[in-house]
């Protein structure tokens, strides 16, 4: 009786909660088979190959489970390498000669992508990232600026962005810069004696993870998503981009925007107060914990340096190209007595599933464009729109408006990118862009770094959300006219400085 008893009592509300998003998500997985299969039984388009039409299948069950997140990434990219290994091995031979193509030749397929230079270059920012957190200099060099930009609270809004971009060209990872900057913001909260639901503490984070995601567009190293682009330029496009050229065109940009988000933020969201009394202090407090500067931080900061400065001369002063410098600094990083950490240490900071999710994002991107999948979609979607006897400016007024649009679904840029920028590549060659297809494809990636409108749209914002420092109507209420703003900008660049340098 008592066991019965026992089994009726009511489940902990966290449990029910967990049971109910376990449940959502096994759903939303089915839908994703339903998608699949659907699209598999449809008849194959005219002037589509089977291959290209089973490339599409896979690209609708992928789309769904990254913008549901039915699965965790790393699991979708092993689902999806599994899923090019089925389909297209029993499809026909592209080359005609009647026969299967065979899973052996479609698992090379699925496995195309990590040998792309772009996912080395991500494992190595990853790298870079992991020494920063390591050492905590990212920490150090935060709590540096803002010990210098005094206790207004305007001005610690400034320091915020200013942290926000400096870090941006030493730390290669969103989500590590925001986990740098955050915490120390929140204790100059709680110093005031106010709570991280406070409109202080909204206001401070709000700004630093925007402009976070700001200098995602600013620099070709600011953030993995830049990669997936960079990769499919250089493969489809035969071309790649310096650090230095990408720099030209996007930083005026970020820099434009981080001036906006200042007013924007000081404006919208009014502090309890104007001044943080005792918020210097806690900087300096953390600065004390941290103790002088140590060795390795000082090996790591000449190294980072010396990073930066082959990156900025890149295809200037000397032949190395960003991926190589960045896989050789961190050799050095790893070695004995002259490194900064070692691969024990390294190891449990890296986020390797970052790592096999952008490379299956590259092969899924590349079977697309090799089977005929990207551009029948493409001409299927932007077709009807009449964008092939439009001006261009017209072109990327529409295409970016639906690249803001269908971010809402998404919660990582780096998938996004994987799923849009094949499509986009494609579409340069439907309208016979010519010399200005790079240049679309690069503007459209600034698009794709937006994420402004929900904290979902990128893991940043997630970490940041969870601190419970503002709510979503805050975020949507910063977000609206930063995107807005972020889209005339691009408008008015495309019109004006991005000719002027070269870009279209």
């Amino acid at each position: 009786m008592a066991e019965n008893n026992l089994d009726q009592q009511p489940q902990p509300a966290e449990d029910l909660q967990s049971k109910k998003k376990q449940s959502r998500k096994a759903l939303f997985l089915l839908l994703a088979f339903a998608a699949l299969i659907i699209v598999l039984l449809l008849p194959t388009p005219e002037g589509l190959s089977v291959m290209g039409h089973r490339a599409l299948a896979i690209l609708a069950f992928a789309v769904i489970v990254w913008m549901t997140e039915a699965v965790t990434y790393p699991v979708s990219a092993a689902m999806i390498i599994g899923l090019i290994t089925l389909l297209l091995g029993f499809s026909p031979d592209p080359e005609g000669t009647g026969e299967l193509l065979g899973t052996k030749e479609a698992l090379k397929l699925a496995l195309a992508g990590f040998s792309n230079s772009a996912v080395a270059l991500v494992a190595g920012a990853l790298f870079i990232a992991a020494a920063m957190q390591a050492t905590n200099l990212h920490k150090r060099l935060a709590l540096w600026i803002l010990s210098r930009v005094g206790t207004k609270t305007n001005a610690i809004v400034m320091g915020a962005i200013i942290v926000s971009i400096i870090l941006a060209f030493f730390v290669p990872s969103a989500t590590a810069r925001a986990g740098a900057v955050v915490p120390i913001l929140l204790g100059m909260v709680a110093a005031f004696g106010l709570k991280n639901n406070s409109r202080l503490a909204a206001l401070l984070v709000l700004t630093a993870v925007n402009a976070v995601s700001i200098w995602n567009i600013g620099l070709k190293t600011g953030a993995a998503q830049n990669m997936v682009a960079i990769g499919f330029i250089e493969d489809e496009l035969g071309e790649t981009i310096a650090w230095s050229s990408w720099f030209l065109y996007a930083a005026p940009f970020s820099i434009i925007m981080s001036i906006v988000l200042y007013f924007i933020m000081i404006r919208l969201i009014k502090p309890e107060t104007d001044n943080i009394e005792g918020g210097k202090q806690v900087v300096q407090d953390q600065l004390a914990e941290l103790g002088p500067l140590k060795p390795v931080e000082i090996r790591l900061i000449v190294l980072s340096i010396i990073l930066l400065i082959l990156w900025s001369t890149e295809e200037k002063l000397h032949p190395l190209d960003t991926t190589s410098v960045t896989l050789l600094a961190v050799s050095v990083m790893l070695l004995p007595k002259i490194g900064v950490f070692d691969w024990k240490s390294a190891e449990k900071l890296i986020p390797w599933g970052t790592i096999i999710v952008f490379a299956v994002g590259i092969t899924l991107g590349t079977i697309l464009l090799n089977t005929g999948g990207a551009s029948w979609l493409s001409n299927t979607v932007f077709g009807s729109l009449g964008l092939d006897s439009m001006p261009l400016l017209a072109t990327i007024a529409l295409v970016s408006l639906f690249n803001i649009f269908i971010h809402l679904g998404f919660a990582s840029a780096t998938s996004l990118a994987s799923a849009l920028i094949p499509i986009f590549i494609a579409l340069t060659s439907t309208l016979a862009l010519g010399e200005n297809s790079i240049g679309f494809v690069l503007i459209q990636q600034f698009v794709i770094s937006f994420g402004f409108l929900l904290p979902v749209n990128a893991p940043q914002s997630m970490l940041a959300y969870g601190t419970g420092a503002f709510t979503v109507k805050d975020f949507i209420k910063a977000g609206i006219p930063l995107t807005v703003v972020g889209y005339l900008l691009i408008l008015l660049f495309s019109a004006t400085y991005w000719k002027w340098v070269g870009l279209l």
